[in-house]
Parts: structure tokens; C-alpha cells; sequence
């Protein structure tokens, strides 16, 4: 039971990291209908300015900056090559961020080189101690911030004027504009929120407690688990998106525990499989209804 337990809470703590990821796909693409395959490396860019300032300025100030470096760099790719590309089709756009995902990830990689550092300082591999039940410090403290964010974005999302502007033009992109919506601001906030958001995750991600990866490719490839949980979330759906990272974070908690930690990955994707299989928009996400 103690087992269970502490899997339990791991796993909400590693949901809540997936979650804040999952949020960013799923506003960028109610904002744009694009799919942002340049996430992973946004999570990188963040840790990067981390790794590059901790020992310089201390790791609060840094880890400040690296979440203001990841919404401003995902910012950036938005005003530069989406703004300019606004009647190109969605998928091609989404090819596109492909590009750029893979243009600044190696970038990364070099510059880290062969260190692949961890950038938890303040709370990495030391674990709590609870009525006989070791938990994760990272996962715990992730889990509290996460909770903290989700709660925060969730009622700007509904009260907010942003909020409301993004839901009208998820809704429908022209009446919001006559309306007064503009387009090009919400689009520029969704992206410079999904790349906080980003940043906020990979002082978690790149951590030994989260997984063993260090700022690398491993830590890249762990931010694309959260496409995942958005997509069985439905990735029009904010309070889906929350959902499916838990789902996706307590999957692979258990799974690697009670099967092995090889097919905790597959797993992920097999849970998605089988909710697209059963309902082919996600668990919140809206069915598109056709005419014939």
C-alpha cells in the first residue's frame, strides 16, 4: 500500500508537469489550429538559460529568466514565421514548427555539449520522508506549483478578458473579429504563455528525480509525452488537457513500477490509442459536425 502510495503522488507530480505542457499545445492551438511540434524546444530553451545563469546569478533569478527566455523565444517564432505566414494551411505551418524545433534543439545540444546537466538544484534527489513513504521532492513540490498554475490559468481562461477573446475566437475566428477581437494579440499571448509554461516545466523535467535526463535530447523527448495528453484530453479542450496529463502521468508511474520501466513509455501511447479509439475527439474535445 505504502508503494501505491508514493507511486500515487509521483505520478499526480509528474502529471501536473505534463499537464502545464499539455496546456501549451492546446492553446496554441484553439489560438492558431496549428500544432506546435517546436514545444520540446522551448522546454530546452528555458533550461538552457538556466544551466547558463544558475552559477552566475543564483538559481532563483535564473530560473526566472529561463521561464522569460522560453515565452519570449516562443513568441518570436510566432511573430517572425507564423504572422507572416497566416493564410499558409495549418499543416504546412505545423511542418514548419517541426523545422524550427529541430533547428534549435540541435542548437542546444551543442552548446550543452557532453554535460547534460541536471537544473533542479534546490530540491533534486532529495527525497521526503512521510509516514514511512519516500516521495520525490521534485514531484511533490511540482505537483504544488502545478496546481498553483493550472488553478490560475483555468480562471483567467474563463474570467479574463484574454480568456474570453481566446474562447470567441476558438469559437469563430471572423465574428470574433468583427466584434473588435484582434487576432494577431491573442494569437501572441497564447504563444508567450505556452512558452512560460514550458519554461515552469523544465525546472522539473530536466531533473534526476523526474527521470534520469539531464537538458538534452532525453529531456526533449520527454516534453513530446505531453502531445499525448493532449490528444486524449482533446486538444481543444484546456480542462482536457489538465486531465489527460494526469492520465498520462500516472500511467507512467504505475506502469513502469508494476510492468517495466521500458514499457512505461509504450503505455502512454497505448492509453491514447484506445480513448482516440473509443472517442475519436478526445475525452473534452468537441465533435466536428458535418452537413452532408
Amino acid at each position: 500500500m505504502g508503494t501505491f502510495v508514493q507511486l500515487l503522488v509521483n505520478g499526480l507530480g509528474k502529471g501536473a508537469v505534463y499537464a502545464l505542457l499539455a496546456l501549451g499545445f492546446v492553446i496554441i492551438f484553439k489560438a492558431t489550429e496549428v500544432v506546435n511540434f517546436a514545444h520540446g524546444s522551448l522546454v530546452l530553451v528555458g533550461g538552457y538559460v538556466v544551466f547558463a545563469l544558475k552559477d552566475t546569478l543564483g538559481w532563483v533569478p535564473a530560473a526566472l529568466l529561463g521561464i522569460i527566455g522560453a515565452a519570449l523565444v516562443a513568441l518570436l517564432v510566432e511573430r517572425v514565421f507564423l504572422a507572416n505566414a497566416r493564410r499558409a494551411d495549418p499543416n504546412s505551418l505545423a511542418l514548419l514548427t517541426i523545422g524550427l524545433d529541430v533547428i534549435i534543439t540541435e542548437e542546444i545540444v551543442r552548446r550543452v555539449g557532453a554535460a547534460i546537466p541536471f537544473i533542479g538544484d534546490p530540491y533534486d534527489a532529495q527525497p521526503l520522508q512521510v509516514a514511512g513513504i519516500t516521495i520525490f521532492r521534485t514531484q511533490a513540490i511540482a505537483l504544488v506549483v502545478g496546481a498553483v498554475l493550472i488553478t490560475a490559468f483555468l480562471l483567467a481562461f474563463r474570467y479574463s478578458s484574454w480568456g474570453v477573446a481566446m474562447r470567441a475566437q476558438a469559437e469563430n475566428k471572423e465574428a470574433a473579429a468583427l466584434m473588435g477581437i484582434r487576432s494577431s494579440r491573442v494569437t501572441a499571448t497564447a504563444w508567450l504563455v505556452a512558452g512560460a509554461l514550458a519554461g515552469v516545466a523544465v525546472l522539473f523535467m530536466a531533473t534526476q528525480d523526474f527521470s534520469g535526463a539531464g537538458l538534452g535530447r532525453g529531456t526533449h523527448a520527454i516534453a513530446l509525452i505531453a502531445f499525448p495528453a493532449a490528444i486524449l484530453g482533446g486538444l481543444d479542450s484546456t480542462a482536457g488537457a489538465v486531465v489527460g496529463g494526469i492520465v498520462v502521468g500516472l500511467t507512467e508511474a504505475l506502469s513502469a513500477q508494476y510492468i517495466s520501466f521500458e514499457f512505461s513509455k509504450s503505455a502512454v501511447f497505448l492509453v491514447m490509442l484506445l480513448v482516440l479509439v473509443i472517442r475519436p475527439s478526445g475525452l473534452f474535445g468537441t465533435k466536428e459536425l458535418s452537413r452532408v
